[in-house]
């Protein structure tokens, strides 16, 4: 399970720092901003649909990087797993 979370959160960072996907969510955002601002005024559900695509574009973003710091975190308790049974091992004690 840590190991998996671990991973991910790798993939995920990974995923955050690609330039390609970097611009992919910039030109969405202001693609949708742009149409949003646009609209007229009796078009309200298009503005509300608009608004929402602009949300989820910031939505996933950050569940890649609340993936990514689960990693991190996930790693780290994996490395404290390790030092601990390391400790256990020469010392014969879990301390």
């Amino acid at each position: 399970m840590l190991s998996k979370a671990a991973a991910r959160g790798v993939r995920a960072r990974d995923l955050l720092a690609d330039d390609l996907l970097t611009e992919i969510f910039a030109g969405l955002e202001r693609d949708y901003i742009a149409a949003w601002r646009t609209t007229k005024v009796d078009e309200e559900k298009a503005r509300e649909k608009l608004f929402l695509a602009i949300n989820v574009v910031a939505i996933v973003r950050d569940h890649l990087a609340t993936m990514a710091v689960n990693g991190r975190l996930a790693e780290r308790e994996l490395r404290d797993l390790t030092e601990a049974a390391e400790r256990q091992r020469r010392f014969g004690t879990l301390g």
